[in-house]
């Protein structure tokens, strides 16, 4: 993933904590559940993230051990 996404993604979980506080703080369920809705998938897209990169890194891994 590109830096732009990973700032996206971090945006996006900024966003939702902000709203999930937001929504304690007024009383408004809705808001507070969209907030940790905004959450869960900044995390999953995090998740997503680190996969692609640990696949990246064994793959380079692997063209090094064949180089040898």
């Amino acid at each position: 993933m590109g830096i732009k996404d990973k700032i996206s993604n971090e945006a996006e979980n900024v966003t939702g904590k902000a709203k999930e506080a937001t929504g304690k703080m007024t009383d408004n369920e809705s808001l507070e559940a969209e907030g940790k809705m905004d959450q869960a998938s900044a995390k999953v897209k995090k998740a997503g993230e680190k996969a692609k990169d640990s696949m990246s890194d064994a793959k380079d891994a692997a063209k090094d051990a064949i180089r040898r």
